[in-house]
């Protein structure tokens, strides 16, 4: 058995938390040597009961590592440990770090250059806004996007970062092969493409409520700081910012409406300490004395962030017209591909050729936007 092997042993074993193998570990050492372990060892280690014993002791019962190891040859993706050159070196500053990430894509060392965006799952207009543009410019900016592939702002700010052809990693709370939300299959095929799509549970785990705790602290710890966009006052991505700065990382936090639920977590952690946002320079001043040599600047004031329209935004723009039109109409009035018009409708959202309302409808906005100000403004 591989070091590999035993970890993914080790990671299935029921029960057997981050924080109890940490414990495990510090006091018998590798994870061979954990389950090759008698019983009587094990149950002189504080917080290993009778029932997490036997479940380490007889794990051969309980864990096929066999078909384990199959279902990630099949799937296309690869299981990384403590020990492997490609793993996070922040989630090894934590004090109850994943002992495996099993991983759709690739992880680079860029990947270190990293900032967490959260938020909430149900989100205003403002909040996703607010998410595709800060992560389009952090990414533009050479930083990493990290989120949980969450509806709501998670899936604006993957969507950002990708439209900027940037790195982002999506860290999911449950196995590779029980992606959830089910919905964001296709997102996170895209994501996987030119990032990677991460968990530490086994390929087929379920989601449940106990498990995106877990995956909070992966994000939170990633990088060097976490950015909430919008959170309410019982949001998940308040936990991710408590966790961020257990680990001794940056908060920020981007203000919103005073009257509205979705912003009261979010303009809570301001009142708490954390860096009020209103552009991504305000994260890059900071993490520019960590990360000296950025790829890029962020776009600047005046000018569009992605350069000249393609001839298919063009051709949208031009179905467009003066209508308010769904994606579906759009499509089939400039006879562009339905996942084209998607693609190149969040573009010309962060261009600011066109502006979405609820519901999911487009206009171009009644004046033109060659002078108005860019989304770094």
């Amino acid at each position: 058995m591989t070091e590999t092997q035993a970890c993914i042993a080790l990671n299935m074993v029921p029960n057997l938390g981050p924080v109890r193998l940490r414990k495990l570990r510090d006091a018998i050492g590798s994870p061979e040597a954990i389950l090759r372990a008698p019983k009587s060892r094990l149950r002189q280690i504080d917080g290993i009961g009778p029932e997490l014993t036997d479940a380490i002791g007889d794990w051969e019962k309980t864990v096929d590592l066999a078909a384990e190891l199959a279902r990630v040859e099949e799937f296309g993706a690869r299981v990384i440990t403590q020990q492997s050159p490609e793993y996070p070196p922040g989630l090894r500053e934590l004090h109850n770090p994943p002992i495996v990430l099993y991983v759709w894509g690739t992880v680079t060392s860029e990947d270190w250059r990293a900032i967490g965006v959260v938020g909430s799952r149900k989100t205003s207009h403002y909040g996703t806004e607010c998410a595709k543009k800060l992560s389009y410019q952090l990414a533009y900016a050479g930083l990493t996007v990290v989120s949980g592939l969450a509806r709501g702002i998670d899936t604006a700010a993957h969507q950002g970062a990708l439209a900027a052809n940037g790195r982002t990693i999506a860290v999911i709370g449950s196995g590779l092969m029980d992606l959830y939300p089910p919905e964001n299959a296709g997102l996170a095929e895209k994501i996987a493409a030119s990032g990677a799509v991460v968990s530490e549970f086994p390929m087929t785990f379920p989601p449940s409520p106990q498990t995106f705790p877990y995956r909070n602290r992966i994000v939170a710890g990633w990088g060097k700081g976490v950015l909430v966009v919008e959170a309410g006052a019982k949001s998940g991505a308040l936990i991710t910012a408590d966790q961020a700065m257990e680990a001794g990382r940056l908060v920020y936090a981007v203000p919103g409406p005073i009257d509205r639920p979705t912003s009261f977590g979010s303009n809570r952690l301001i009142q708490q300490g954390a860096k009020l946002v209103t552009s991504a320079g305000d994260i890059l001043d900071d993490l520019n004395s960590l990360f000296p040599e950025p790829r890029r600047t962020a776009p600047t004031a005046g000018a569009a962030p992605a350069g000249a329209l393609s001839a298919e935004e063009s051709a949208i723009l031009d179905a467009l017209g003066g209508d308010t039109l769904a994606p579906e109409q759009i499509a089939e009035k400039c006879g562009l591909p339905f996942p084209k018009v998607s693609a190149c409708l969040l573009m010309l959202e962060i261009k600011r050729q066109v502006r979405q309302l609820p519901g999911r409808q487009f206009l171009r906005p009644a004046a033109p936007l060659d002078g108005s100000p860019s989304p770094a403004d």
